[in-house]
C-alpha cells in the first residue's frame, strides 16, 4: 500500500510540475521580451503553486523585489470596499436597493433619491463622470489638492444625472468613494479603522492598509511608465495625492495577503455563501459587472470556466486579480511598470499555460 501510495504521489508530481514549468517559461518570456517588472502567484485551492518576484521595486537604490515588498493596488481597493458593503448587506445593516440617501442624507447629488447602492457597486449610478472623465480632471481631482472628504465629494461627485440610475455602465473612482462614505456614516468611524476592524486584523493581513500621501511605509513599491515609443525608457509619473482615492483606490498589500483575501471571499468566512452569490452575480446589460467584481464565462483552449476579475492601475503601478470560481484557482499579478493591458494578455497566457493548452 505504502508503495501504490508512494508511486501515485510521483505520478502527480510529474503531472504538475510541466504545468509550472510552462508556466515559468511564460513568465521568463514576458521578463526577457517584454520587461515585466512585478510579482506573480498562481495558488489552486488556496495553496501556493508558484511565486515568483522579477526586477526592482525601487530603481533610485536598486531594491529588488521580495516577500516583504508591498505594491500599491489601487482599484483593488474597491473589492475591499464592496466586502465590507455585503457584510452590512448580510447583518441586515444595509439595503442594496435602497437609495443613497437612505444612509447618507446629507448627500445632495441629483443620484441622492433615485442612485440605489446596487447602482454604486455597479458603476450605475447616473451621475456624469466628473472625476476621471479627463486628463485635466485626473489632475485637478487627484494631484492637486488634499480633499477632505466632504469637499471631494461636493465638488467631484454631486453633479446631475445623466442617465437613469441601472440602466448604463459607466466606470469611475465616484460611486466607490461614495461607497466609502456610506460605511463611515453606518460605522461612525472613519472608513480606515472600519477596513481594519472588519477585515485586515481578522485576517491577520499585517502588510495590507490604507495610503496617505505623507505616511511612511516600509519596502514600498514606486511606479514608473515608459513611453510608447521605448519601453526600455521608464521614468516617474506625476505624484499624486493618494488619499484622494480613498475607498476607490487609496490601498497597498502583498500577493500573500491578496490570496489570504481571496479565501477569505472564496471561502465564505468573510460572509456566508448565499451572500457571495449574490456579490458574484452579474448584469449583463452592465457589460457583466457583479459586485466588485466582474464575472463572467471564459474559454482557455479545451477549459471551459467561470472568470471572476479585478483590475487595479495608477501611477505607473497595475494590479489583476483572477480567481477560477469553479476550480479555485487564482491568480495575482502586480507590477510597476506595465499596463493594464500588458497584465491582460499576460494572465491569459498563464492560464493556458497551466492547463496545458
Amino acid at each position: 500500500m505504502k508503495n501504490i501510495l508512494s508511486g501515485f504521489l510521483l505520478l502527480m508530481i510529474n503531472m504538475v510540475h510541466p504545468q509550472l514549468q510552462k508556466v515559468e517559461k511564460v513568465i521568463d518570456s514576458c521578463v526577457k521580451k517584454d520587461n515585466f517588472n512585478g510579482s506573480v502567484l498562481l495558488a489552486k485551492n488556496g495553496k501556493i503553486e508558484l511565486l515568483t518576484y522579477q526586477g526592482l521595486s525601487n530603481r533610485h537604490y536598486t531594491v529588488p523585489f521580495s516577500d516583504d515588498t508591498r505594491f500599491h493596488i489601487f482599484s483593488l481597493t474597491k473589492t475591499f470596499t464592496a466586502v465590507l458593503i455585503m457584510q452590512l448587506y448580510e447583518k441586515g445593516k444595509i439595503n442594496l436597493d435602497a437609495t443613497i440617501s437612505t444612509y447618507y442624507p446629507e448627500y445632495t447629488g441629483e443620484a441622492s433619491k433615485k442612485a440605489t447602492i446596487r447602482n454604486l457597486l455597479t458603476y450605475s449610478s447616473g451621475r456624469a463622470n466628473k472625476d476621471i472623465s479627463s486628463p485635466e480632471l485626473i489632475h485637478q481631482a487627484y494631484d492637486n489638492t488634499i480633499w477632505n472628504l466632504d469637499d471631494f465629494i461636493s465638488t467631484y461627485l454631486s453633479e446631475k444625472l445623466i442617465d437613469p440610475p441601472g440602466t448604463k455602465f459607466s466606470y469611475n473612482n465616484g460611486d466607490y468613494i461614495l461607497l466609502g462614505k456610506i460605511i463611515e456614516k453606518i460605522y461612525h468611524k472613519p472608513f480606515e479603522e472600519v477596513l481594519k476592524e472588519q477585515i485586515l486584523i481578522p485576517l491577520k493581513m499585517g502588510n495590507t492598509g490604507f495610503l496617505h500621501h505623507n505616511d511612511i511605509i516600509r519596502n514600498i513599491d514606486e511606479g514608473y511608465t515608459a513611453d510608447e515609443s521605448d519601453v526600455f525608457q521608464l521614468h516617474m509619473p506625476t505624484n499624486t495625492y493618494i488619499d484622494n482615492f480613498y475607498s476607490a483606490g487609496a490601498m497597498y498589500s502583498t500577493p500573500k495577503d491578496l490570496l489570504i483575501f481571496d479565501q477569505a471571499i472564496f471561502n465564505h468566512v468573510l460572509f456566508g455563501k448565499t451572500t457571495l452569490e449574490t456579490m458574484l452575480t452579474p448584469s449583463k446589460k452592465l457589460e457583466d459587472t457583479a459586485l466588485g467584481f466582474w464575472v463572467y464565462p471564459k474559454k482557455f483552449g479545451s477549459v471551459n470556466t467561470l472568470f471572476v476579475e479585478r483590475q487595479g492601475e495608477g501611477y505607473g503601478h497595475s494590479a489583476n486579480w483572477v480567481h477560477l470560481a469553479d476550480k479555485n484557482l487564482s491568480l495575482i499579478i502586480l507590477s510597476n511598470t506595465k499596463d493594464i493591458r500588458y497584465l491582460n494578455k499576460m494572465r491569459e497566457r498563464i492560464i493556458i499555460a497551466y492547463y496545458g493548452q
